[in-house]
Parts: C-alpha cells; sequence; structure tokens
C-alpha cells in the first residue's frame, strides 16, 4: 500500500474559525490595559454579562422554549469558560500580553488527546503533526524562560487557564447539534458573567474607579466574546475539536503581532516559532490518502487473461 498526501479545502466553518482567531488574538492586549484600572475578576464578570445581554437582544426569541438540556450545556460550557478566562485575565495583571497568548495555546496538543478519550475516535495522523508543529512552535515563541522551573504567579495562572480552555473546546463539540444555538450561547455568556461577579468577595476585589479605559475594553471584549463564542458554537458543529484547536493555535501569532505594533518586541525565534504555528495549521490541512501499489492493481487484469 503507497501513501499520498492531498490538501483539503477549508469550509465556511473553518474560514469562519480563522477570523475569530484573529479577533481573539486581538483581545490580549486589551486585556492587559484595562488590569492598569480593574481587577480581573470583576472585569471578567462585567466583560461576559455584557456579552450575554447582546446575545440576549440576538436571541431574545429563542428564549420561550428553553429546555433544561440548553441551561445544563451551557452552564458547563460558562464554568470552562469562567474559569479559563478568569485565570488568563489574573494572569494578564503581571504579564503582558505576547506571553500571555503563547502560554495559552499550550492546551494545543491537549485536545487531540483529550477528543480521543472522550469520543473514542483518533484524531487522523496530520492532525496529530499539526498539533506537535504548533506546539514546537509556541515554545519557540515563548522562549527558554518557558522551560524555567521558577514561574511568577501569572505565568502559573495563565498555565492553568489551558485545562479549562481545552476543556470548553471539548464540551463544544460534545453539545453542538444537541441544544439551540442562541440559547446556548446566552447560558454559556451569563453563566461566566456572574460566576465572574461572585468571585469578586472571594478573591477580596472591590468594584474599581471609573474609568473609560476598563468600560470600553469591557464593551469591546463583550461584543468580540458574544461573537467569538457564538462562531465557535456554531462551526464546531462540523469541525473537529482537534482541527478547531491547531486553527485556534493562530491566536499567539495574531497577539505577537498585535502586540509588536503595540511596542512588545520578540525575538527572532519568535518569528520562527510563529512560522511553525502557521506550518502546523496548513499540516493539518493535509490528508493522507492510502491506494494499492501497481501491482495490487494490475491482478484483476492478470486474472482476466
Amino acid at each position: 500500500m503507497a501513501t499520498r498526501m492531498r490538501w483539503m479545502r477549508f469550509r465556511p466553518q473553518e474560514a469562519a474559525l480563522i477570523a475569530i482567531t484573529a479577533v481573539w488574538g486581538s483581545t490580549f492586549l486589551l486585556v492587559h490595559w484595562a488590569m492598569e484600572h480593574a481587577d480581573p475578576w470583576f472585569f471578567v464578570g462585567i466583560r461576559f454579562l455584557v456579552a450575554g445581554l447582546i446575545s440576549v437582544a440576538i436571541f431574545w426569541r429563542s428564549l420561550r422554549g428553553m429546555r433544561w438540556r440548553d441551561i445544563g450545556a451551557g452552564a458547563a460550557i460558562g464554568v470552562m469558560i469562567y474559569l479559563g478566562y478568569g485565570l488568563q485575565t489574573l494572569g494578564l495583571q503581571t504579564i503582558d500580553s505576547s506571553t500571555s497568548a503563547f502560554i495559552t495555546a499550550m492546551y494545543v496538543p491537549l485536545v487531540p488527546l483529550a477528543q480521543w478519550a472522550v469520543f473514542r475516535k483518533r484524531p487522523p495522523t496530520m492532525a496529530f503533526v499539526g498539533a506537535g508543529l504548533a506546539f514546537v512552535g509556541l515554545m519557540l515563541i515563548a522562549g527558554p524562560d518557558a522551560f524555567a522551573l521558577t514561574l511568577g504567579t501569572g505565568e502559573i495562572a495563565t498555565m492553568i487557564s489551558t485545562l479549562p480552555i481545552a476543556a470548553e473546546i471539548i464540551l463544544i463539540s460534545v453539545f453542538a447539534g444537541k441544544v439551540d444555538l442562541g440559547r446556548i450561547t446566552i447560558v454559556q455568556l451569563l453563566t461566566a458573567g456572574l460566576l465572574g461577579l461572585l468571585t469578586m468577595p472571594v478573591a477580596g476585589e472591590a468594584v474599581p474607579e471609573f474609568s473609560w479605559v476598563w468600560v470600553g475594553a469591557a464593551v469591546g471584549l463583550g461584543a468580540a466574546s458574544c461573537l467569538i463564542q457564538l462562531t465557535m458554537n456554531w462551526a464546531q458543529k462540523s469541525v473537529s475539536p482537534t482541527r478547531a484547536t491547531i486553527i485556534y493555535a493562530g491566536e499567539p501569532v495574531w497577539a505577537g503581532v498585535i502586540g509588536r505594533i503595540a511596542g512588545e518586541r520578540l525575538p527572532a525565534t519568535a518569528l520562527i516559532g510563529g512560522g511553525l504555528v502557521v506550518l502546523g495549521i496548513l499540516a493539518s490541512e493535509l490528508k493522507l490518502v492510502r491506494r494499492k501499489s501497481r501491482a495490487v492493481e494490475e491482478q484483476p487484469s492478470e486474472r482476466g487473461r
């Protein structure tokens, strides 16, 4: 048996995921700026409440037929959003946006294994190749400090955030096609927002002084979060968790570009790492196709002689 490779075309769902990945990557810098004027759990709460209210305005008709299945699925995903974004925002108090994005993307190699465990279906070989290339690229971007044992609070919080982020991607695929798109989007965003505000007294946070920086960031990121979660819920009905994750791996590349424009400088190894991430995305688009050898193909004709 011989093996050849061929390119698979990007579908509209995958193109949409690439687009929101660019949006997602640009949010790190805004959050980093907002952390100079507000505490993390307050900001996460306001951000996702705004996102939830926007989704209510869009899908208010869907609320009439709300089912317990929609509530349960939305709440489960909302908890993962709350933990993932909350810990990520907590980390952004002490580390820059580019570093946060690159550490966050450590979830990339976790999702193929989690998909295998949850769905009992082995992802395609090229999905593992793509995830591996993306992960190596992310490590190059993060630099040698990523392997140091003396990590700060911000780095540790961001690393832990990768677990619920990976779980969110898996859960969205688990529930995709089984629940209403509008209802689950509303529930998950409001759940994340309410949990963020409820965490404030536990974390010793208070409502910050008014600032157009955190207000503008919360409203802008709320709209972006609504768009991101709505697109993920829609696209992952037909895009596997592993394939979606490899696309999401382009997020730190966008964050690095935005960070560089804002004055953050990345070394040459980071640029090489960014190239590997892109290569990983392209590699995941390759499909291995097995074909019979010529000798085997000729057997039927020989028999007919």
